[in-house]
């Protein structure tokens, strides 16, 4: 199965991309290719929230791209071709009657294949890509290193996910990693990632309707930030108990509630100047995107 080339020219542009697995199913791909951005320059695959909104999330890391040559690419999974949770943040892992689909027809592939094609056009001559996820797309991002080859990212960030899949065989999918073909080798190859969980410390909201409800979310915290510690602690207590490597970590973003925005300014500064600006900072107009 081939997949095809991507060639996003200066500036701002949105591609059609056609996953070779869903063919039926065309994605629109948001990129923002700085003048300045050369086939070694790094690339950051950005993950969308509920509301679908590559563009914005695209928009979110223009400053950071102009500022470290970073090329953007924010794959838009739209309701319409991808609906609901099971359509984006489960990642068609589970078919409408519950049974289990196809390995390869998990969308939590389809970011990797992203990269390949930007490396058939000739855009990026780089191996691994930086992936950022926010809220819906923090889901989406962590639920990847847990069942897909971690080898096309170089490090990943799931920021302000509504409830989490927790590491541990005695759990059914999404809750758990039971029930969809995985192993005990899928769960140690998690948990030895250095993967960074992203919470806002002012993502304390206990009444916002998208904010996941059904029991599963709830036995992990009433709020996004107390889920984070929630699953943290889970993980590392998880990997002395079966004596793995544990290499998460969770990263508190002071003064930042449920902002796609803000979150994505963290997550630049973080991977590209080694720092969490302050507040102040990271916040702006657009507080509470999703």
């Amino acid at each position: 199965m081939t997949t095809s080339a991507l060639t996003p020219q200066t500036g701002r542009t949105t591609l059609s991309y056609v996953d070779p697995f869903h063919p039926d199913r065309p994605l629109a791909v948001n990129f923002y290719r700085p003048s300045t951005h050369g086939p070694d320059d790094p690339v950051v695959i950005v993950q969308h929230g509920m509301l679908r909104n590559g563009d914005d999330y695209r928009d979110f890391w223009i400053p950071a791209a102009e500022k470290h040559r970073l090329l953007i690419a924010a794959p838009t999974f739209s309701n319409e071709n991808f609906p609901g949770a099971e359509g984006y943040n489960n990642g068609l892992v589970l078919g409408i009657d519950g049974s289990v689909q196809p390995y390869e027809h998990w969308i939590y592939s389809v970011p990797g294949r992203v990269l390949t094609a930007l490396r058939n056009s000739g855009t990026t001559r780089r191996p691994q890509a930086y992936l950022f996820g926010h809220s819906a797309g923090g889901q989406f991002s962590h639920r990847l290193l847990a069942t897909q080859d971690h080898s096309p990212f170089e490090a990943v960030i799931a920021a302000n996910p509504g409830w989490y899949t927790l590491p541990t065989m005695e759990r059914e999918f999404p809750e758990g990693l039971s029930g969809i073909g995985l192993d005990e080798a899928n769960l140690s190859r998690w948990l030895s990632r250095p993967m960074h969980i992203f919470a806002g410390d002012q993502d304390i909201s206990m009444d916002d309707p998208n904010l996941p409800a059904q029991l599963e979310a709830l036995r992990q915290g009433p709020t996004r930030y107390a889920r984070a510690h929630f699953v943290y602690d889970f993980a590392r207590r998880e990997a002395e108990r079966l004596d793995l490597p544990f290499r998460w970590q969770l990263v508190r973003v002071a003064g930042v509630g449920h902002d796609g925005a803000a979150m994505s300014r963290a997550a630049a500064a973080y991977w590209f100047e080694d720092r969490i600006p302050p507040a102040e900072e990271l916040i702006s107009e657009q507080a509470g995107t999703l």
